[in-house]
């Protein structure tokens, strides 16, 4: 590993800081990825007295972070506004519609493991043929709006 990849006092770093490399490998992203999210406001690192990027403590929290929100499916332009709010009702406004998009998520994956599921134990030849299969399909056609006969 090059000093300037490692944590400690490096060409003109400050001690107990990690490189923008170094802090890319941990978390197993690209550096260009670190200075997106730099770009977009969601990191500001601090800078040697060669201008090169000094993440600390706490910029280790925020990237560990931003990655926990972007699993729950969040968006970056959602993560900035939240990490951006102190405000209770803002945080809410924020979240809520992140939860019913995530709901809306967690029924469809339901639907299809039950799809799967019920391919896996149908006995039929002809999965088609199922009676869950069967019933699946006449909900999904009952919902959809019939062309008007003409």
């Amino acid at each position: 590993m090059k000093s300037s990849e490692g944590q400690g006092e490096d060409r003109g770093g400050a001690v107990g800081t990690l490189s923008i490399g170094a802090l890319a490998a941990r978390f197993g992203l690209a550096t260009h990825v670190l200075r997106h999210w730099e770009s977009m406001g969601l990191l500001a690192p601090g800078r040697d007295t060669g201008g090169r990027r000094r993440y600390g403590a706490d910029d280790l929290t925020r990237v560990a972070t931003i990655l926990i929100l972007k699993e729950a499916g969040l968006g970056l332009t959602t993560i900035r506004s939240l990490s951006a709010t102190v405000d209770r009702d803002a945080r809410h406004e924020i979240l809520r519609p992140a939860a019913e998009e995530l709901r809306s998520r967690i029924a469809a994956a339901q639907a299809s493991l039950e799809l799967i599921e019920d391919g896996l134990d149908c006995t039929y030849e002809d999965v088609t043929q199922c009676p869950n299969y069967r019933r699946l399909i006449a909900e999904r056609t009952s919902t959809r709006v019939r062309p008007e006969s003409g």
